[in-house]
């Protein structure tokens, strides 16, 4: 009889105190989702179609070729006006599968970069002609929300 009574607060016990830990556990209506690198351009005046056509050609056979070798999953640009002097006036963006992908490639990904852009001395000639059209004010590593459906 006392054996059954130790059994029965035993298992009363460990009924609470699983129904306090269930309830205890918070859920979020959203998840992560993939990883956006946002670089803030402000493109210089006069220059909006000499760095829309660096972007048409080198930004994107670079992204091109990244994302057919599985590096990254999208790439996006978008305009807008600039509402002040000091405004960023575009956005470039590429997406990666999650923030493990991106660092895991980083090394791949530089490879890559120098078969399809160039060596190192190019691509640093290739920052200093663009300082003359646009201004990087910004990159930004940024992680998209998935928000769940309403229940």
């Amino acid at each position: 009889m006392k054996r059954n009574l130790m059994l029965i607060v035993s298992l009363f016990t460990l009924f609470l105190t699983l129904n306090i830990v269930t309830s205890a556990q918070v859920k979020r209506p959203f998840h992560n989702g993939s990883v956006w690198v946002v670089a803030v351009i402000k493109m210089k005046p006069g220059m909006e179609n000499a760095y829309k056509n660096y972007i048409a050609a080198d930004w994107k056979k670079e992204q091109e070729a990244l994302k057919k070798d599985g590096q990254i999953i999208s790439y996006m640009v978008i305009e807008t006006e600039a509402h002040g002097t000091n405004d960023w006036n575009m956005l470039l963006m590429t997406e990666y599968k999650d923030l493990a992908t991106y660092e895991a490639n980083l090394t791949k990904a530089d490879n890559l970069v120098q078969t399809v852009i160039g060596n190192d001395a190019q691509q640093m000639q290739g920052y200093r002609d663009r300082l003359q059209i646009r201004e990087v004010q910004d990159v930004r590593l940024s992680r998209q929300i998935i928000l769940e459906p309403k229940p």
